[in-house]
């Protein structure tokens, strides 16, 4: 709308276009601005998504100091036992020399009977060697021998019993393999 001058006084304008415009003005900078609802449900959804990062964090934290403890906790009892060897070791010589005194080798093999409940409770176990295929991941090999009675890379005699702990070797069996 023209801008029209008023006839008793030429200096005041007729404004109408330009009240107009500025309501119009005003209503779009009311749409402009955010609502306070708005940002308040942005800022909820930020501190959430910041919580259920902290939350995931920390669990992962708490799995990975629960896989370390177990961790040491297993290297430290395959540690003890490999100390224990050669208590084993002077166990097996011992009773697999002759002995005229019964009641000393009852005694001995009493001793590594007790022993060995001990192992079993620890949950190790014996690497088989005897007669197996052998495998490098368990087994030494430190002597081959030719035997056409026996099927290739077979194992023929075993010096040091070989000990286990779920996956992880103690002692590797020390054997003889036939080629």
């Amino acid at each position: 709308m023209p801008k029209k001058k008023d006839k008793d006084n030429p200096e005041i304008v007729d404004d109408r276009s330009e009240v107009t415009a500025e309501v119009v003005s005003e209503a779009e900078q009311a749409s402009e601005q955010p609502d306070p609802a708005e940002e308040l449900r942005a800022e909820l959804a930020a501190e959430k998504d910041r919580y259920l990062r902290l939350a995931a964090e920390y669990d992962n934290y708490r799995k990975r100091s629960q896989k370390e403890r177990e961790a040491l906790f297993l290297d430290v009892k395959c540690e003890t036992v490999s100390k224990l060897l050669p208590i084993y070791d002077n166990l097996a010589r011992a009773l697999s020399a002759p002995c005229s005194d019964e009641a000393f080798y009852k005694g001995v093999e009493m001793t590594m009977n007790q022993f060995m409940e001990i192992m079993d409770k620890l949950g190790i176990e014996k690497i088989p060697s005897l007669g197996e295929k052998f495998n490098p991941e368990v087994h030494n090999a430190v002597m081959h021998v030719e035997d056409d009675c026996v099927g290739e890379n077979v194992v023929v005699e075993e010096f040091q019993t070989g000990f286990i702990l779920g996956e992880k070797v103690i002692r590797y069996s020390t054997v003889k393999v036939a080629n």
